[in-house]
This record gives structure tokens, C-alpha cells and sequence, in this order.
């Protein structure tokens, strides 16, 4: 009797214990069941959908695809770098203060750049599209044209040059890349079209910049120095501004174009600087020409001794031993463009190399016109 009492107790336990687990499974159940964003008890496992078939890019989707692909190789991202001292160690390191981006010019490792975005620094890295980083030298500046050049001993078949274009057939409307590193993004690209040409912007010098391409594709802090393509993928200009209250793009971006680029990095990597040609004179400050009676063109001061002026046979205003003045030659053309400032004596200077013979139209004393041919020579 004792015998089954103990048996029956056992098989109630076991029956408890299996009533437990079922309620303990069955409350699992219901709280996985449980939808915590809708409140609600979920219904059966929904399954992805299927995906649809893409197709092919449109065109112009295609060619950004192409443009990107060959050009990013050629777009490098610039850390400048500063000097610091090490608080524990009290040593002087050199340490990151900026990034900008800049353009692979040829195959011996010359990267250009914008001044500003190298300027004040103490070294520069280059990281190439590869992610390799190389440490740059400064080769050249020429600030009046926010422009510089360094250059990296990376091999050559790390090395991509961008392909050069041209800037004297651009058209408004035409649509445009740029490539660079806005606020350290590297390898970025935005797309837009030209906006207008021939915008004037001032230089780190305060010197104007004539000419310039505005663009609507995005252009922010970090893209400075970098690329401006055409759908052809070739270089036509290198972003150098923006235009921006907030200091972010807001559709008005400028880049100096590629034909004057062209025209000055070579002399920057030659010279170390870029070499003006001269006419070997000075010329009356703006407010001092009324002084001398001149109402149009720029008045001659000084003409250099032995200059390329001098042996023009080219006349300065000057003094007689009485203090009464002695009218000189006042330039009104260059190579047959109007010019009433030095700003526009140069810029039309700088469009040839020392050696080359310009065109001076020039008023005389009694008004008498006159031209005369210069050959330039080389500033110091």
C-alpha cells in the first residue's frame, strides 16, 4: 500500500513538472510572438521580396561612372602639417592642421595645388588614390594666382596625370565634375554645370584673378586645389573658392581655368616661381595720375637703365632742374588691349614668355600717338 501510495506521488510530480513546462514554453511562445513596436501580437514570418532587375545606367549615369573612374586616380588628398611642441617630451613635431586636394601633374611626382591651402604650413603629406601617403616638398608658389606645386618621390606607375583640356572653348550650360576631399571625405565627386565665365575674384594678395569659371557643382572646404573636369574627363580648371555665408557650398564655386594653369605650372616647376615678363618701367600710382594730367592709360615714372623699356627709347615723366614737369609716354594698349591700371598692364604681360615682342601704343608729349615693339624682358 505504502508502494503505490509513493508511486502515485511520484507520477503527480512528474505531471507538474511537465504541466510547468508547457506554461513556461507557451509564455515563451507568446512574448516572442509579441511586437513590441505596434503593441500587437506578430503574425508569421514575412519573407524579403524579390529583387527586381536593374538594367543597364543611363547614359549620363554611365559616363559620370567613366569620368570618375579615370580621373580619381589623378586627384590626391593633402594634409598640411604644422609645428607643435609635445607637452611629456617638450620635442617639436610636426602635427596635421588642414586638408585640401590636389591634381598628379606628370609622371616625376609634381602635384598642383592651391596657395591657400598650403600656405603657412611647415610640410605637407600626399595621400594617392592607392591610400599610399608620401611626404611632399614645396617646388613653387605664385600666390597672385593661388597657385603651388609640390612633389612626392612616388614611383611612376603609382603616379596617374590628370589629362589636360582646354579653357578657351567652355560654354555655360556645359556640364562639369569635381573631385576632391570636402572636410576630409576623400575621393568625393559632385557633378554641376558651368554657371558663367570670365568671373574676377581677388587672390591671397588681394591681386584679382580675371577670367575665372563659376560652377554649381558642389564645391567645400577640402575640394580647394582639386580637379574641375568636362564629360570628356579632362582637366579644365582648379577649384580655388566659394562662395558661401555659411562657409559650405551653396552653388556658386570658382576655378581658375586650365589654360592659365597650364601657363604657369611649368614655370613653377622650372624657376621655383613664376618669372613675369618686363617691360622694365614704372608706372604712376592711381591716385598720382591726375596729378600729371593723364585721364586715360598708365603714366611711365621710370624707365629701367638698360631694360627692354630703354632701349624702346621709351620716356618717363619726370622733373626739370627748374621743378617744372617734363611730359613722358603714357601707355593706353598692350599688344592692342586697352589698359588704364598696372593690374592691366600685367595681366596682358603674363600671357608671354621674356623674349616675346609686344605692341605698345603709347600717347606722347603733345598728344602725339605712337606705337612702339618691346621685347620683353624677365622680371627678377
Amino acid at each position: 500500500m505504502r508502494n503505490a501510495r509513493s508511486a502515485g506521488r511520484q507520477r503527480g510530480a512528474a505531471g507538474g513538472w511537465l504541466l510547468a513546462t508547457i506554461a513556461v514554453a507557451a509564455l515563451l511562445w507568446w512574448f516572442a510572438s509579441w511586437d513590441a513596436g505596434t503593441g500587437r501580437r506578430a503574425g508569421p514570418p514575412v519573407e524579403s521580396r524579390p529583387v527586381a532587375a536593374r538594367g543597364s545606367l543611363a547614359e549620363d549615369e554611365q559616363n559620370n561612372v567613366n569620368v570618375f573612374k579615370s580621373a580619381s586616380p589623378s586627384a590626391v588628398n593633402i594634409t598640411t602639417l604644422e609645428l607643435a611642441r609635445d607637452l611629456q617630451s617638450l620635442n617639436v613635431l610636426q602635427v596635421p592642421s588642414g586638408t585640401g586636394t590636389g591634381i598628379v601633374w606628370d609622371d616625376r611626382g609634381h602635384i598642383v595645388t592651391n596657395f591657400h591651402v598650403i600656405q603657412d604650413a611647415t610640410g605637407a603629406r600626399v595621400t594617392l588614390s592607392d591610400h599610399s601617403v608620401w611626404m611632399a616638398r614645396l617646388v613653387g608658389v605664385f600666390p597672385d594666382r593661388d597657385l603651388a606645386v609640390l612633389r612626392i618621390e612616388a614611383p611612376q606607375e603609382k603616379l596617374k596625370p590628370v589629362t589636360i583640356g582646354t579653357s578657351r572653348d567652355l560654354v555655360v550650360g556645359q556640364k562639369v565634375y569635381a573631385i576632391g576631399n570636402p572636410f576630409g571625405l576623400d575621393q568625393s565627386l559632385t557633378t554641376g554645370i558651368i554657371s558663367a565665365l570670365n568671373r574676377e575674384i581677388d587672390s591671397v594678395t588681394k591681386r584679382p584673378i580675371r577670367g575665372v569659371i563659376q560652377t554649381d557643382a558642389a564645391i567645400n572646404p577640402g575640394n580647394s586645389g582639386g580637379p574641375l573636369l568636362d564629360s570628356a574627363g579632362r582637366l579644365i580648371g582648379v577649384n580655388t573658392a566659394i562662395y558661401s555665408p555659411s562657409g559650405a557650398s551653396a552653388g556658386i564655386g570658382f576655378a581658375i581655368p586650365v589654360d592659365e594653369v597650364n601657363r604657369v605650372v611649368p614655370s613653377l616647376i622650372r624657376h621655383g616661381k613664376f618669372v613675369r615678363p618686363s617691360l622694365g618701367v614704372r608706372v604712376a600710382p592711381l591716385e598720382f595720375q591726375n596729378q600729371l594730367g593723364v585721364q586715360k592709360g598708365v603714366a611711365i615714372i621710370g624707365v629701367l637703365p638698360r631694360g627692354p623699356a630703354a632701349a624702346a627709347g621709351l620716356k618717363p615723366f619726370q622733373r626739370a632742374p627748374g621743378g617744372e614737369l617734363i611730359v613722358g609716354d603714357v601707355i593706353v594698349a598692350v599688344a592692342g588691349k586697352a589698359v588704364s591700371t598696372l593690374e592691366e598692364i600685367l595681366d596682358v604681360l603674363e600671357k608671354h614668355q621674356p623674349g616675346d615682342t609686344v605692341t605698345l601704343s603709347l600717347v606722347r608729349a603733345k598728344d602725339e600717338a605712337v606705337d612702339v615693339r618691346v621685347r620683353l624682358g624677365a622680371s627678377e
